[in-house]
């Protein structure tokens, strides 16, 4: 079977080596080594690469720091995690310093195991994502609106201050907390990303501030939070609206005091974090239905970044498609398509209620789908010429056209029912649980509805 993603196993007792192999075997290309030194011959071979490398921290005299230090000068670094039954919490922690992803005690839960190989491939391809829309957000030309947004980055990425960017999903949210970073005094550092709306509720304080051993049920060790994973860095809190107030308790206590407390402990530790977030949500509505804290709210937002929807800025479409196309086209190796006047016409209408990432995904599919070709109108997805067509959706991008809050979305068709889906994402700037609401429809069945006429 093929795999798409590679991983490194390197452990000196065989029962584990094979152990581990066959666990991952459906999901990578499995590679292992018995020491260091095997393990920096199939690193240095010019034919391999590896997404993700399991380490044992201690082989016999050898130590697996070596093979961290050595992947981490890799052109292509490799998530490197450390299992240890032997090293000290703080020789782990020094190699999160020195890059490494994270670490496990032996003897290792492949339960647990699995899930933070799974989430250091997702953090893998967050930041590819980020790398690939890099060009076309801080080089190309682009609308006014969006140069006078990278100017303002410029004059605020040197700075220590606590930066909110809002926008809808999809308008490169985590991009411009990247290029914060990058034109920061912290570029050489950690950039730490993570996805607040991704984890429970009850396990985002402990992955934000760690915890001590004991601290609950299944704290089988220390756990070093995010905080100082990202010491001396940028960590980019996202979906920062869907943390519980708990939690932001602990994040006001954070900027008031720059110092982190692990579950389980009294003692502060302090920290230099630049701390960035991100919101699709309306967060003064929040504070006003008393979900999310005023103090932290104005404590977060000492500087904002608002980056506005794509269909605001229609004259950025035709830049930013031209790019995808090329860049999907040369990572594949096909002939770039050409665009028609006729479907650039209809795209600068659409109302992208994903965004710069819809549009993304309408390049990537149109480079496998139609390479070498001229995309013409009859080759669209029906969504798009509807949208053009179906007055409701077009009159959205003017608000001329409302749907009434709390009215149950009415279906006399298919295609009306996608105008008043893309209609009430309009009214929202995006915002899904929003625009659920305003349809008084379940959340579940609203994003049912928004994968099925591909407006995710």
């Amino acid at each position: 079977m093929l795999h798409d993603a590679s991983l490194l196993i390197v452990d000196d007792e065989k029962n584990t080596r094979d152990g581990l192999a066959l666990a991952f075997s459906d999901k990578f290309e499995v590679f292992t080594a018995e020491n260091p030194e095997e393990a920096l011959r199939l690193m240095t071979d010019k034919a391999l690469s590896f997404d993700v490398i399991l380490t044992d921290l201690r082989m016999g005299r050898d130590s697996g720091l070596t093979v961290v230090q050595r992947a981490l000068r890799l052109p292509n670094k490799p998530a490197c995690i450390l299992m240890t039954a032997y090293g000290t919490v703080e020789t782990a922690v020094e190699a999160m310093k020195q890059g490494a992803y994270d670490f496990v005690a032996k003897p290792v839960s492949l339960e647990k195991l699995e899930c933070l190989v799974a989430r250091a491939m997702a953090d893998r391809r967050s930041a590819k994502a980020v790398e690939t829309a890099a060009t076309p957000f801080a080089m190309l030309e682009i609308s006014p609106a969006f140069r006078e947004l990278m100017q303002k980055i410029q004059r605020v990425a040197p700075a220590k201050t606590t930066v909110l960017i809002t926008g809808e999903t999809g308008t490169g949210k985590e991009l411009a907390a990247h290029q914060l970073h990058t034109l920061s005094l912290r570029a050489d550092k950690t950039f730490v990303p993570v996805h607040c709306a991704a984890l429970p509720s009850h396990l985002l304080e402990s992955e934000l501030f760690g915890h001590e051993r004991g601290a609950f049920t299944g704290a089988l060790q220390r756990h070093i939070g995010w905080f100082e994973s990202a010491n001396k860095g940028t960590l980019f809190l996202d979906e920062i609206g869907e943390i519980p107030l708990n939690v932001q308790v602990k994040l006001l206590r954070f900027l008031e005091t720059k110092s982190v407390e692990r579950l389980g402990s009294t003692q502060s530790i302090p920290l230099d974090v630049r701390l960035v977030c991100a919101t699709n949500r309306n967060l003064p509505n929040e504070i006003r239905a008393g979900r999310f804290r005023e103090d932290l709210y104005y404590r977060l937002n000492v500087v904002e970044l608002h980056l506005p929807p794509l269909r605001e800025r229609t004259e950025d479409i035709e830049v930013l498609l031209n790019h995808y196309l090329n860049f999907f086209a040369k990572e594949n190796h096909l002939p770039t398509p050409k665009i028609s006047d006729e479907v650039l016409q209809i795209l600068q209408r659409y109302l992208w209620p994903g965004n710069v990432r819809e549009l993304r995904n309408f390049a990537e599919n149109t480079v496998i789908m139609h390479a070498g070709r001229t995309l013409e109108a009859r080759d669209l997805d029906p969504k798009f010429t509807a949208a053009v067509a179906t007055s409701p959706v077009a009159a959205a991008t003017t608000a001329s056209v409302t749907v009434p809050a709390g009215q149950p979305l009415t279906t006399f068709s298919t295609e009306n029912e996608k105008a008043q889906l893309a209609a009430a994402l309009a009214q929202t700037r995006g915002n899904r649980s929003e625009a659920a609401r305003l349809l008084n429809m379940p959340r579940r069945t609203f994003y049912r509805k928004l994968e099925k006429f591909g407006l995710l």
